[in-house]
């Protein structure tokens, strides 16, 4: 009956919860409301030394609260401020390219404003634009060409498909070793290419393209036939070029002196690009240098990789088309002093490690490299030694292989 209303219905006792609450002269809200009100009537009151030092508390974090939105908000303004000041930049770059340059090549592609224009990146509107104007077309290819050596390809994979038989394959002119490198290695090439894009695997909008650009190019040249490191080289172009284009580009690029001394394998170019490298090397960083001759790092262990890919492998992949914009435009000496960049760039680190850790960093290098940092490590390398540029360097080691094959004396100096 005590728990009976004025009306005289019973009422359900009130939970235990329902007491403590109904006990208490406040409900804490938040951690605000437990520094700075009293303490509950059944509790002792706080001190007033205690009292004044959660306010205080309290204060304090009320300001560092203040400070860190004021810092995020500076931070977003100054990317805001950054954003449009880049992107004020590309489209004026956009303009310059499109009205002054591209329509005056041949009269202003190596003037001053241009070369500046160049090092500060090349817009990806008229990247594929300025990169087939430098890298050039000095094999001829046309458009019929790429069909041509496509058609080509196209038919081989259906005989090899179909399990043509081996004396059809060999009449055509493609032995075993063809067949497992055109479909097995560029197959499996294309599946590693730029995984993270998801747009060169199987399934994906550029995974034909990129198989096609490689299998007509086995067709083009099958003295050089499909070696690892092409299919990125292909995709970088296929990002920026029509599949033609792209085509002859390739071919192209894979036909300068370096990248053919590469992708065929002929060692004894290979150690003078190397050497040549490490005269500069020297030159610039004598003590990481130093280094790693005391741990006998040579260049291949990580020049190689880098030189097969043009870096698009092993750096982001804008920084990697900006190393492109500057090696279109300087050649293979551009690729090497980004070597030397890159290593400038790391080089504090790099004296502080052994063997293997060296060799693991250099292939494997930081995803975020910033492209500012790296391009202005770049610009501090200079390739001049002893009052030689790189091709007179290159040029010297190359008759001095060739006299040491011959049985003279090396003339290395």
């Amino acid at each position: 009956m005590e728990y009976e209303d004025k009306a005289g219905r019973p009422s359900k006792p009130p939970s235990p919860k329902q007491n403590v609450r109904k006990n208490l002269d406040f409900e804490p809200l938040s951690t605000t409301a437990l520094i700075l009100e009293d303490r509950p009537a059944n509790l002792p009151a706080k001190p007033a030394e205690e009292a004044q030092k959660h306010r205080q508390q309290y204060e304090e974090m009320v300001v560092q609260a203040k400070k860190r939105e004021l810092k995020e908000a500076q931070r977003r303004r100054r990317q805001l401020e950054e954003r449009c000041r880049l992107e004020e930049s590309i489209g004026n770059a956009v303009l310059a390219w499109n009205n002054e340059v591209l329509p005056n090549w041949e009269t202003m592609w190596c003037s001053r404003k241009v070369r500046d224009l160049w090092w500060q990146g090349i817009p990806p509107s008229v990247r594929g634009k300025v990169w087939s104007l430098a890298i050039g077309n000095e094999l001829n290819i046309t458009h019929e060409l790429f069909d041509i050596c496509l058609a080509r390809a196209k038919e081989r994979w259906r005989s090899f498909s179909t399990g043509g038989s081996e004396a059809e394959n060999e009449d055509a002119g493609f032995s075993a070793a063809d067949r497992e490198a055109s479909l097995e290695l560029i197959k499996l090439d294309i599946s590693r290419t730029f995984p993270n894009l998801c747009i060169f695997q199987q399934g994906g909008p550029y995974h034909d393209t990129l198989h096609s650009i490689l299998g007509a190019y086995t067709c083009y040249r099958p003295d050089v036939g499909y070696v690892q490191g092409m299919s990125f080289i292909a995709a970088v172009l296929i990002l920026n070029l029509d599949t033609a284009d792209a085509f002859i580009a390739f071919s192209n690029l894979l036909n300068k002196p370096c990248q053919m001394a590469f992708f065929r394998v002929d060692h004894g170019l290979m150690l003078t690009y190397f050497a040549a490298f490490e005269v500069f090397f020297e030159e610039n960083l004598p003590k990481l240098f130093a280094h790693f001759k005391k741990n006998n790092l040579t260049p291949d262990i990580y020049l190689i990789d880098w030189i097969f890919t043009l870096y698009s492998k092993s750096l982001p992949l804008d920084l990697a088309c900006r190393i492109w914009d500057v090696f279109c435009r300087d050649g293979e000496e551009f690729l090497f002093r980004t070597a030397l960049g890159i290593l400038k760039l790391f080089e504090d680190i790099l004296t502080k490690m052994d063997f293997i850790h060296i060799a693991q960093f250099l292939t494997r290098l930081p995803e975020d490299l910033p492209a500012e940092e790296v391009f202005a490590s770049i610009a501090t390398i200079q390739m001049q030694s002893r009052n030689k540029k790189w091709a007179q360097v290159l040029t010297a080691l190359q008759k001095d292989s060739r006299d040491v094959e011959k049985g003279s004396p090396s003339l290395r100096h």
